[in-house]
């Protein structure tokens, strides 16, 4: 990964507690030598304990975000955490759209002298917090789901985000699998089910792509809660396919990251116990 630093680029809202969320999304993109740039789609008042208090960026600044970073940055991979509402899903989609290279990717230009680059897009479809705050309203999830997902390189739900989205409760590798498809065929070219939800000494995601399913396991820490897991992982995915690798590897280098992290994370709050991407830049990680 030597070079020039590569883009990557989160549509998310920002957690004042930062352990969550745009702030979660950049030290991670940092962690792992990618120079991130940002959209803020909602402003949250929350900790390590819960959410306090949620507050919607006009659509129209989300929009307007987007399109000065990709006017201006080469944006090599990007990203969606928070969104919020339909309109503001509506919003990121539109700009999207009037940038994209085909289903599934997007495309930047900088100007009429720089090349249309196609770059893959993650899908986190947050909808829930940790303390089980809603943070995506019903009629946003059915833009994600309708709108959203379809120009997708990759979507990283978890347990309860895939019961929102599909109708389907996972329980075992099987209801996986169904679930994983159903997202794919919304048009989508990756699906990752995250199992940290589901019970077991392991603990499971399945990775459904072009090629069919697997499951990837690591072993399951017995602290916790953690706060982040989600953000973390999708950004560094984010981060990995920004410096040019294909999804499997981007997903398998991810969940790595994020087993490290949890494996340090600190009781720095009185709730949850919060992640430290940073300690592991100084590890040399992102080489």
């Amino acid at each position: 990964m030597k070079g020039r630093v590569p883009v990557a680029l989160t549509i998310a809202g920002s957690d004042s507690g930062g352990g969550a969320g745009i702030e979660m999304d950049l030290k991670v993109f940092a962690a792992l030598g990618a120079f991130g740039a940002c959209a803020i789609t909602a402003l949250t008042a929350q900790n390590s304990v819960g959410v306090r208090g949620s507050w919607e960026a006009p659509p129209a600044s989300v929009a307007a975000q987007l399109e000065a970073v990709l006017d201006d940055l080469d944006v090599r991979a990007a990203k969606t955490g928070m969104l919020s509402s339909a309109e503001v899903v509506r919003a990121v989609v539109g700009v999207l759209k009037r940038r994209s290279a085909g289903q599934g990717l997007l495309s930047t230009i900088a100007s009429a002298k720089v090349d249309v680059a196609a770059i893959p897009l993650v899908v986190d479809p947050v909808i829930l917090a940790k303390d089980g705050s809603r943070l995506l309203s019903n009629d946003g999830i059915t833009a994600v789901r309708d709108e959203l997902i379809p120009l997708a390189t990759l979507v990283t739900p978890n347990v309860p985000e895939v019961r929102e989205l599909t109708g389907i409760d996972v329980a075992t590798e099987e209801d996986a699998r169904q679930a994983g498809q159903k997202l794919r065929s919304l048009g989508c070219d990756w699906v990752l089910v995250k199992g940290g939800h589901l019970s077991g000494r392991a603990a499971t995601d399945y990775l459904l792509g072009p090629d069919g399913a697997q499951a990837l396991s690591s072993p399951r820490f017995p602290a916790g809660p953690y706060h982040g897991t989600g953000c973390a992982l999708s950004s560094a995915i984010t981060a990995y396919l920004a410096h040019g690798m294909p999804v499997p590897d981007a997903v398998a280098s991810g969940r790595a990251f994020v087993q490290r992290l949890i494996q340090s994370a600190q009781p720095l709050g009185k709730g949850s116990l919060l992640l430290h991407p940073t300690s592991q830049m100084q590890k040399g990680d992102h080489s």
